[in-house]
């Protein structure tokens, strides 16, 4: 039944930096290759040692056999992110802040009905898709994104980053289109109401025909990356996590055979050993590389609900319980939602931490030309069936 000092953080940042320098030039300078590889682990200290706000997300793209994608994520954070689920009709009209937090900034009208996920109470969404199958989310990315100044004469072709993902998808219907149009509007540094924060943040979108696009601003400087794979964790760049794959193209579903050595043959002592040496830990490089490789390996299933069940079952690796990762105040992370969008029957799937059950909405069954947004909730019970009322004599086989 169904039903995402101080020796302190910047010194230490700095000496990490410095250290990575060091490596380089001794690269360069002397050939060795071996150092390549000390590269992306002291770039995942630096990552690991920026001071950010606990948020893991992960994010996975699949096709089916039956010309059909399903786009899911798992969404996590250290306090209840209170989300709903939203729907944004056609024609409602939005209008941005500007940098300053007044009214002035970006308007305009939803070409497209749009429904998924928010945070906080706010009209905006986090995760979504639109009646034309484009879906997609936004994702943490700390230390590295760093938005637009925004003269005045150009606030009326701004909005902040925590709104973008709600402008693309309730205006475009395809990743060309997006990039025709995201170089001509600015995305400001203007802070979250009521928040006082700026979130750091990258988005991925996904279209019908397969096409996926991770969007960044790095520098003040817009980055657009085709997506090949479809994945996506959180910092450091996209391009980095694309070249840190170089350390695990060795990874393989196909299990090790058997060797020789000294006269005495050696056998794996179990299933998976093609896939020694993927890495297990919480962080976001070794996210990627754990995404993308069940991603490349995931068998193409026929329908759209067998791609629904296969993305959960994916994501539950990536699933994050209390207590096993925590800041130094205590605050916990966690997997407070994991969702997945069949994206050719526009369908929103979700379940949360107190509800292992599937919810869905089905955006197609909305009224798409309502003339308000409408929320739901998630705050619904598990229910556990009781196996009791299905038993039948044993007998043999």
């Amino acid at each position: 039944m169904i039903r995402k000092f101080q020796l302190n953080y910047c010194d230490l940042y700095l000496l990490i930096v410095i250290t990575v320098t060091i490596e380089i030039t001794i690269f360069f300078k002397q050939g060795i290759m071996k150092k390549m590889k000390l590269l992306p682990l002291a770039f995942s200290l630096v990552v690991c040692l920026i001071p950010t706000k606990l948020f893991s997300c992960t994010g996975l793209f699949l096709e089916n056999s039956n010309n059909g994608y399903v786009y899911a994520r798992t969404l996590e954070f250290g306090q209840d992110l209170q989300s709903q689920i939203l729907f944004v009709p056609r024609a409602y009209s939005f209008t941005s802040p500007t940098p300053s937090g007044k009214q002035g900034g970006l308007t305009w009208n939803a070409k497209y009905a749009t429904v998924g996920a928010n945070a906080f109470g706010f009209p905006y969404f986090v995760d979504g898709v639109n009646e034309k199958g484009l879906a997609g989310g936004l994702f943490y990315f700390p230390g590295f994104a760093e938005y637009q100044d925004v003269t005045p004469e150009n606030y009326n072709k701004s909005l902040p980053m925590w709104e973008l993902l709600t402008w693309i998808l309730t205006n475009f219907s395809s990743i060309q289109e997006i990039k025709t149009e995201l170089p001509k509007i600015y995305v400001s540094k203007a802070a979250v109401p009521g928040k006082a924060s700026i979130p750091p943040a990258h988005l991925i979108v996904h279209d019908s025909s397969g096409k996926s696009l991770v969007i960044e601003y790095v520098k003040g400087k817009l980055s657009l990356h085709d997506n090949p794979l479809g994945v996506i964790t959180n910092s450091p760049n996209f391009d980095w996590h694309l070249t840190n794959l170089r350390n695990y193209i060795n990874l393989s579903p196909i299990n090790a055979t058997d060797k020789e050595i000294a006269g005495i043959t050696f056998s794996q002592l179990g299933q998976g050993s093609g896939m020694l040496g993927l890495p297990g830990d919480f962080t976001p490089p070794s996210r990627f590389v754990r995404i993308a490789s069940f991603a490349q390996t995931a068998p193409k299933v026929k329908t759209e609900l067998e791609g629904i069940y296969q993305a959960f079952h994916t994501l539950n690796n990536f699933d994050i319980p209390k207590g096993v990762v925590a800041d130094k105040n205590g605050v916990l992370e966690y997997t407070q939602w994991t969702s997945a969008i069949d994206m050719k029957n526009k369908i929103f799937y979700i379940k949360t931490y107190e509800n292992f059950q599937l919810q869905k909405i089905d955006l197609t069954k909305l009224d798409l030309t309502a003339k308000k947004l409408q929320t739901f909730s998630l705050k619904y019970q598990d229910q556990i069936h009781e196996i009791m009322q299905s038993n039948h004599p044993f007998k043999k086989p």
